[in-house]
């Protein structure tokens, strides 16, 4: 029989894995570049996960007009992209279905200021999107951010010199974000959902800088840990709001 799994050598290789060297490296510091990471090591440190997730995408796949539908996704996937990409913390993006996702390295609480901005950047977008999706008489749309830090093992996983091979995020982080976007704007919760610890991390930042609102933006969601909110930036949405010229 043609190409045939060959499990034989297939025992034989998972023998070397088992038995063969293996070293884990704590990430004190920043979680290095892809390049870094060999089938022979793996990485530990503190991760930051986005994700971005279109609300009831089943009805919008559902448009007959495929061309507006193709439209509306390349519009949504390219500028989300283009805000998330932009930072020297990230170490994965991609494109999950309807969702857009980003990991970072998030080894300081200041790491997770910034991306915290990128998710607000990301919120008030929207909105110029919507609006210009208006125009052109297209549906509208309407997301899902989830945001969560937590410290994950970082292992290239694969198959060595096939070319065949991705990091595997093992931890919260990466899970719960997609969890909390799956949460968002559902339910009486707004647009930005985001755990717990990611909260911690920012919060004081935001109470220093607002002191008489900043806190008040966040909403916790009883007997749950994590936390609601639809922060914008207000240059940015004024400039929507007055016609984008």
């Amino acid at each position: 029989m043609a190409n045939t799994y060959d499990y034989i050598d297939g025992k034989k290789r998972i023998e070397e894995i088992l038995n063969g060297e293996f070293e884990i490296n704590e990430a004190n510091e920043k979680i290095p570049q892809n390049e870094k990471f060999t089938f022979d090591n793996a990485y530990y440190g503190w991760v930051t996960g986005v994700f971005v997730d279109i609300r009831n995408s089943t009805n919008l796949f559902q448009e007959e007009n495929k061309i507006k539908v193709a439209k509306i996704i390349k519009s949504f996937t390219s500028e989300i992209i283009e805000i998330l990409r932009t930072s020297d913390l990230l170490r994965e993006i991609g494109i999950r279905g309807d969702c857009v996702y980003a990991i970072y390295t998030s080894p300081k609480q200041k790491d997770e200021y910034d991306i915290f901005h990128k998710v607000v950047c990301i919120n008030t977008f929207i909105d110029m999107l919507n609006k210009l999706l208006n125009q052109k008489q297209y549906p509208e749309i309407e997301i899902g951010i989830g945001i969560a830090t937590a410290k994950e093992l970082i292992v290239k996983a694969g198959r060595a010199n096939t070319g065949i091979n991705n990091l595997v995020w093992i931890g919260d982080a990466v899970t719960t974000a997609s969890n909390l976007s799956s949460l968002a704007n559902k339910n009486g919760l707004e647009r930005i959902v985001l755990s717990d610890l990611t909260y911690s991390n920012i919060i004081e930042k935001y109470k220093k800088k607002y002191p008489l609102t900043g806190e008040s933006w966040f909403t916790k969601v009883v007997n749950k840990d994590y936390y609601y909110t639809n922060i914008i930036f207000v240059d940015f949405n004024n400039w929507i709001l007055q016609g984008m010229k």
